[in-house]
């Protein structure tokens, strides 16, 4: 059996099973187990696959076939640029997460030494882009989950940024040690009832509970009491919230600014939460 044989009985499985992206997919788990470029593959597609690396490969596939998230069967995702460890205990990192870095990084970049924490870091994608991009920072990211946290922290080790991050066991910000000037937070926020439709990934990440919004309002309670004057805080949401959430915002904090922006789809994906700058 060689590469290219290899390749194309594993695109035939997965597209027989109906998989949309039987072809990328395949590809990138043969790459995984021969641990080769695109390139090396397609440049090499004459030569042998071992029975053992055969036999690897299948057993991948299989678990492809169960629609068990690619991610956590090779390990890894890519996010802003840059590559995460991930299994089954924390969320899979998504495209359109990237807004609340750009626009943390963007934030954080006009403050010296700034302050900022991720809220359920998860894999610590946030953290750790954030961290990268500037050096100046100090992040706690916070979890309730101990796994999440001994990923998030392998992540920062792998990225070299370990030093800037204090990584917090907790509950949203309650546990924060002071307050801060940025808040960044991907926080579930599927309703309860939809959960079960994502497969694979962890439902406390995904369940928001009946409305979806359960813990985004038990965190916008908190603010006030760990957000610095003038600080922001930048939370990810889902399809159609965004009306119920800015109303939820104006009732806790109606002093405070409050802007809404779009993902790549055209969803409005974000929201941006100022607190007013008033002189102590």
């Amino acid at each position: 059996m060689n590469r290219g044989n290899a390749l194309r009985e594993g695109r035939e499985k997965l597209c027989q099973a109906g998989f949309d992206e039987a072809s990328l997919e395949a590809e990138l788990l043969l790459r995984h187990v021969l641990k080769l470029s695109r390139a090396g593959l397609y440049s090499s597609f004459d030569e042998s696959v071992s029975p053992g690396d055969f036999n690897c490969y299948l057993e991948l596939l299989s678990r492809r076939l169960t629609h068990e998230p690619l991610a956590y069967i090779t390990g890894n995702r890519e996010f802003y640029g840059l590559d995460f460890y991930v299994d089954s205990s924390v969320l899979i990192p998504r495209p359109e997460t990237e807004m609340l870095v750009e626009e943390a990084i963007r934030i954080g970049l006009q403050l010296d030494s700034p302050l900022i924490c991720d809220v359920g870091t998860g894999s610590g994608a946030i953290a750790v882009s954030v961290a990268r991009n500037i050096p100046e920072a100090k992040i706690y990211a916070v979890d309730i989950n101990q796994n999440c946290i001994e990923i998030a922290r392998k992540n920062a080790l792998y990225h070299g940024v370990e030093r800037q991050i204090t990584f917090i066991h907790g509950d949203l910000l309650s546990s924060l040690p002071q307050r801060v000037d940025i808040v960044v937070a991907n926080l579930p926020y599927v309703k309860h009832g939809d959960v079960e439709s994502v497969a694979g990934e962890p439902l406390v990440a995904l369940d928001g509970g009946a409305s979806g919004l359960d813990v985004i309002e038990r965190m916008v309670g908190q603010m006030r009491y760990h957000l610095n004057n003038g600080g922001s805080c930048l939370l990810e949401i889902g399809e159609g919230q965004h009306t119920e959430i800015v109303g939820m915002i104006r009732k806790q904090l109606p002093a405070a600014t409050i802007k809404t922006t779009r993902d790549f789809n055209g969803i409005e994906r974000m929201v941006t939460v100022t607190l007013p700058l008033v002189n102590p």
